[in-house]
Formats: structure tokens, C-alpha cells, sequence
């Protein structure tokens, strides 16, 4: 594998924007809970804090992924990548939980929230992670480290306007219970998203075919090969987000001309799959017969 480059690698100077404007969106709204006493700027604070988190976590696997492959690692540590986005999706559920438990204490009772104060640091939190949401939104679709990051600004970037809804409310109408239902609001946000990603995440550790790629579409390609008769034992998985790799039992027509077909499968899987690392065994015709039991 060496050489190549993972998806989230591509869009590390993104990651590490977002990274700096979550700290500062951080930073802004602690003390904009401090001075409005909103259980929604705070709740939108800790999503914030698992921005930065995630963010860090998903710079940190790209970074340790970049390490080189050896005896013991010989595809490399590409998917730490993928563990980041698991580790990101567990602490996203444990944040939402913990503001949805908070949001039901403070429903029988809410404080008084400051209104105008809660809008102006909610307002400058929106803009703030619209500007990481752009930044992300290139990468998210080729990294599941980046889309980890994606997900959570775009989640943080609706709590945001949760809380200028709930003070809004507050403003015009002095209704306490609008901050904890938005917080609550936020939390349920929360939850579906990070089933996404921890569902595409486990996918890819259970060696599952990459999204939008058909096993069929890529037998069918191999057997286009001139000199390829059938195919068996076609696994196709990934390393890490946008990074394919493939093996395949080659039945071939004349084992002498080994080298011309490999050359053809190689080429044709990186054209039309951009799969570029592939491994082959090529067989002649009833070799099969002196096989172990074999996949599909």
C-alpha cells in the first residue's frame, strides 16, 4: 500500500480549520452560558466540545495512518481512521443522552434565562460552525473521519438554531420551558446521525463491500478480460474511507499468458472502480477441483 493516500488525508487542512473554529465557537458559548444561565448555549457547548473532540480524534487516525506498513502491519494503519469514527459516534450518543437527562430535570423547574444575551452568542455560534460546515462539506463524502466531522457541525450548527428559537420564545413571551425543550431538541439531533456513522463505521470493520460498488459489476468487469474464463473467491473490502482493495481466484485460459492478463484486471479495476490494490491468483482450468470449499 505504500504511497497511497487515504480520503481523509486529502482533506487534513480542512479538518484542522473546523478544529480551530470549534475551539473558538467553544470557548464563546461557555461564556455565554455563564452570563445567560441557558441550559441550550451549554448544551450546544458540550456538542461543540465533541466537535473539537471528533475533529482531533479524526486529524489524530489520518496523522497515525500515515505511519508505514511492516512485518506485522502490512497494510498499514489506515483503519484507525475508521476506530476514530466509532470511538466519535459512541462519545456523540453519551452527550446526547446526558443533555436529554438534564433537559428533563430542568423541565420541572426552569431557570430564568437571559433572552437578548442567549440570541447573541447563538447567533454568532451559527455563523461560526456554517463556516466549518463549508469547509467540511468537500470531504464528507469520501471520508467517514471527515464526515464524523461533518455530522457533528452540522448537528451543532441546527442546535444553534434551536437556541435562538428557544430564545426567541423567551424573549417575546417569557416562557422558561422553551430552553430545556430546545436542549432536548438538541439532543434527539443528535442520535440518528450518530447512528449513521457508527453503522457505516462497523461496516467498513466487518469487511463489507464499499458503498455504491456492486460485487456482480466487478465480476462481470474481470471476466471482460481477454483470457479470464471465470472468477471465484472475489472479496472486495476497504482499508478506510475511499481507499477499495480487492482479491479474486482468476480462472484462466492459458497460464502463460498470466502476465498480460494481470495486466488487463489490474488496469480495468483501477479504470473503472479506482481499485489500485488488487491481488490475483491465477488458475488453470479444474485447478478448482483441488480447492478447499470456496467463497462465491
Amino acid at each position: 500500500m505504500g504511497g497511497q493516500e487515504s480520503a481523509g488525508e486529502r482533506h487534513r487542512g480542512r479538518l484542522v480549520i473546523a478544529l480551530c473554529i470549534a475551539l473558538g465557537v467553544l470557548v464563546f458559548q461557555v461564556v455565554g452560558y455563564l452570563f445567560t444561565n441557558s441550559l441550550a448555549l451549554l448544551a450546544d457547548a458540550g456538542h461543540v466540545l465533541t466537535d473539537a473532540g471528533g475533529v482531533a480524534l479524526a486529524m489524530a487516525a489520518i496523522w497515525f495512518g500515515k505511519r508505514a506498513a511492516g512485518p506485522r502491519h502490512s497494510f498499514g494503519y489506515y483503519r484507525v481512521e475508521i476506530f476514530s469514527a466509532v470511538i466519535n459516534a459512541v462519545i456523540l450518543t453519551v452527550i446526547a443522552v446526558l443533555v436529554l437527562i438534564e433537559a428533563y430535570k430542568r423541565i420541572s423547574d426552569p431557570p430564568e434565562v437571559a433572552g437578548w444575551s442567549t440570541l447573541a452568542f447563538a447567533t454568532v455560534g451559527l455563523l461560526a460552525n456554517f463556516v466549518g460546515l463549508l469547509m467540511l462539506r468537500g470531504g464528507q463524502k469520501e471520508s467517514l473521519a471527515v464526515r464524523g466531522a461533518y455530522l457533528e457541525v452540522l448537528g451543532d450548527m441546527l442546535g444553534s438554531v434551536a437556541v435562538i428559537v428557544a430564545a426567541l420564545v423567551i424573549i417575546g413571551t417569557g416562557w422558561r420551558y422553551a430552553d430545556p425543550i430546545a436542549s432536548a431538541v438538541i439532543g434527539l439531533m443528535i442520535l440518528p446521525r450518530t447512528w449513521s456513522l457508527l453503522r457505516d463505521a462497523v461496516d467498513v470493520l466487518l469487511q463489507g463491500a464499499p458503498k455504491g460498488l456492486a460485487v456482480e459489476s466487478v465480476r462481470a468487469e474481470l471476466l471482460a478480460v481477454d483470457g479470464v474464463l471465470d472468477v471465484h473467491d472475489l472479496h472486495v473490502w476497504e482499508l478506510t474511507s475511499g481507499m477499495p482493495v480487492l482479491s479474486a481466484h482468476l480462472v484462466v485460459s492459458s497460464m502463460a499468458d498470466g502476465g498480460p492478463v494481470l495486466d488487463g484486471v489490474g488496469a480495468r479495476m483501477g479504470e473503472a472502480f479506482d481499485i489500485r490494490h488488487s491481488t490475483f491468483q491465477l488458475e488453470p482450468v479444474g485447478h478448482l477441483d483441488h480447492e478447499a470449499p470456496a467463497h462465491p
